[in-house]
Formats: C-alpha cells, structure tokens, sequence
C-alpha cells in the first residue's frame, strides 16, 4: 500500500513538474486554482481571448494599403476633398483638387502606400 501512494506522489511530482518547464509562449493551457469570481479548479485548454498589442499592431501595419490609409496620405500631400476612385488588389486610386485642378493619384496596393502615377 505504501508504495502504491509512493508511485501515485511521485508521478503527480513529475506532472506538475512538466507543466511548471512548458515554454512561456503555450499560452493556450491554463492551470487555474480558482478566486472569488470563478472558483473552478484544473487545467484548461483554449484561447482567453486576448490579443497582445504588438500583435494588432503588426497587422496593421504589415498589410496592404487601405482605402483609409490611401485618403490620408493624398490629403497630407495636398489634395482637398479626397474621394476613393478604384480599388482592387494592385492599386487604389483617389480623387480630389488640387490648386482648382482635378487630380488622380494612384497608390501601390503595397506597405507605405507608395505613390505610382500623379
């Protein structure tokens, strides 16, 4: 009996040994020993539902160029009453004035929005 409880302690020491080396980035497994909100007690798989900051930001800014980006950029670089003309996978075109003329730039679907054609 003695050394059925010995094994049994033993092996518990060893799993939660293992559990306390996991790498700090398998943020998907949960030890959780309850609080006065939720008195659960285990191990929980799954995603908390929370993004990192840095992650939004990076997908911001590693994408394309949006409409809205485009309309920004033409306005800094003095267009007034910018409108969005075309947009598809390679370009998005905007409208305005310019001086009293009627100008179209036409911005690479790229990070930066990087002007092509003015």
């Amino acid at each position: 009996m003695y050394t059925t409880i010995k094994t049994a302690a033993l092996s518990a020491l060893v799993g939660l040994g293992t559990l306390a080396a996991m790498p700090a980035h398998a943020d998907s497994l949960y030890l959780g020993f309850g609080n006065n909100q939720d008195p659960r007690f285990g191990v929980y798989a799954g995603d908390d539902g929370y993004r990192h900051r840095r992650d939004e930001r990076r997908d911001d800014w590693r994408r394309g160029c949006s409409p809205d980006r485009a309309l920004d950029k033409a306005e800094r670089m003095g267009l007034h009453r910018a409108r969005i003309v075309d947009v598809n996978r390679r370009v998005v075109k905007v409208m305005g004035r310019q001086y009293g003329d009627r100008v179209v730039i036409v911005f690479a679907n790229e990070r930066g929005c990087p002007v092509i054609n003015r």
